[in-house]
């Protein structure tokens, strides 16, 4: 599985790949929190806290993380390299967990720069410190777990098809059926059970998470979310064999 990971991180900075990723990522959010006029502007909200960038990360996650995981089984069977990989002995686990764990890492490196928003907060802020770190770092355990469970999706969905624009495509609408759809449905009450329905979301754990309190039921419910699509692209592996 090492082996594996280290191949994936290898390639993607081995081609500009990896670091447009981290630079679209950091663009991104740089321009819609402090330059942008909008409701994300942090110094046009006038308050020394990170709720916008937490409002807003999920959205370009739903984008980046499939442009990430998009070519990790598509392109190793539009090349023909999968049939060679799953003959090496290495279980189908493994093979699936390195593809995972190494685009996994790539996303966590493009969040690693914006912990220098804390930072500038900090001095920001009036007095000078004047920040619910708190709910900053919750807000943060949030988002590794949110990258999580859209990375095991990313990785499903690319091990359906043999094109990247596909995966593509089939990532970014199951991330935002599990981010937005579920909150979505809630509204419109259909089954009398708004609250359960809305619970089955990622939106409602990753905002329970931002409150700066780790509920056990949030942190299971990711982890099982990435367990789940875990399982599912190591079935469609063996199946593709």
């Amino acid at each position: 599985m090492l082996a594996i990971l280290k191949k994936e991180i290898n390639t993607f900075f081995a081609s500009p790949i990896g670091y447009l990723v981290i630079a679209a990522f950091l663009l991104l959010n740089g321009l819609f929190l402090w330059l942008f006029k909008g409701e994300f502007n942090i110094l046009d909200n006038g308050f020394a806290d990170l709720s916008s960038f937490f409002l807003l990360a999920p959205w370009i996650l739903v984008f980046l993380v499939p442009a990430v995981t998009m070519r990790s089984f598509a392109d190793e069977k539009k090349q023909g390299t999968l049939e060679l990989l799953l003959t090496k002995p290495i279980s189908h686990l493994s093979i699936v967990l390195g593809k995972y764990f190494g685009a996994f890492v790539l996303i966590v490196l493009a969040l690693i720069p914006t912990l220098l928003y804390i930072f500038t907060l900090w001095k920001l802020g009036n007095p000078e410190g004047n920040l619910d770190v708190g709910s900053v770092m919750g807000s943060y355990f949030g988002l590794l777990f949110l990258v999580a469970a859209y990375t095991s999706i990313g990785v499903f969905s690319s091990s359906l098809t043999d094109n990247q624009i596909v995966a593509f495509i089939i990532a970014v609408f199951i991330c935002f059926f599990f981010y937005f759809g579920f909150e979505g449905l809630s509204n419109y009450n259909l089954f009398g059970e708004s609250f359960y329905i809305e619970n089955l979301g990622m939106s409602s754990h990753f905002n329970s998470m931002s409150r700066g309190v780790l509920d056990t039921r949030d942190v299971i419910y990711f982890l099982s979310i990435a367990a789940f699509f875990i399982i599912l692209t190591q079935l469609n592996i063996k199946r593709s064999r």
